[in-house]
């Protein structure tokens, strides 16, 4: 099962495809105004629909918007056949289209392989409500703003929030971070928390909450 987010302003359509990808067991999620996909945490979704003639903002403007935060694929469902139209689309980093009208056989079939590739490929970003994680360039974000942390305390943050809601011990932490022979001990892990800390604060992030007696988790 897969979520999915479908816009566009037909509301029409998006019956037609929450009930074609319901056969596949996929979650969606239907908005027919597309000025409130930039309020929505997208980091949830696995494979974002974009019709590209919507009012008030088109789908390859939307694509535009968002394509930084979120690295799941993003389709264009259009009327458009113009090449150049389409080639535009594709550079806004949009990954397919679908020409309207389409039947659902081919919407389940060409949504279906794009979630099967995207589990063979290692996402590069990981969202995380307003933090958003560069995990090939081991960087942080909050609201596209760079959080200058250091590589250990980089690691621990992404750590933390690819398990958010899990409690990890300071223990437990040094290990996965620094391994058996690591020259320190978990102690150092208080310190690097408060570093960490401190920097995400300036940024208005509280994020890492103490489980006292037993350790650390990256708030849900």
């Amino acid at each position: 099962m897969a979520k999915i987010l479908a816009v566009d302003d037909e509301k029409g359509i998006l019956v037609l495809i929450k009930n074609a990808l319901l056969k596949d067991e996929h979650l969606v999620t239907a908005v027919s105004d597309a000025t409130e996909v930039s309020k929505m945490n997208l980091g949830a979704f696995d494979l974002i629909l974009l019709d590209v003639m919507m009012p008030e903002i088109d789908g390859f403007t939307l694509c535009g918007q968002i394509r930084h935060a979120v690295d799941c694929p993003i389709l264009f469902l259009t009327a458009k056949s113009l090449e150049e139209d389409l080639m535009y689309g594709l550079g806004l980093g949009a990954d397919d289209y679908i020409i309207k009208p389409f039947g659902i056989g081919e919407l389940r079939a060409r949504v279906n392989a794009h979630l099967r590739r995207e589990k063979r490929e290692r996402r590069s970003i990981l969202f995380v409500d307003n933090v958003h994680f560069n995990l090939s360039g081991k960087e942080l974000f909050v609201n596209e703003e760079k959080v200058m942390l250091t590589k250990s305390e980089y690691e621990i943050c992404e750590y933390l929030a690819r398990n958010r809601g899990q409690v990890f011990s300071k223990e437990k932490i040094y290990e996965t971070i620094f391994g058996f022979d690591g020259k320190s001990d978990s102690t150092a892990i208080t310190e690097h928390i408060k570093n960490i800390r401190s920097k995400l604060h300036a940024f208005n992030v509280d994020a890492i909450d103490t489980v006292w007696g037993i350790g650390y988790k990256w708030r849900q």
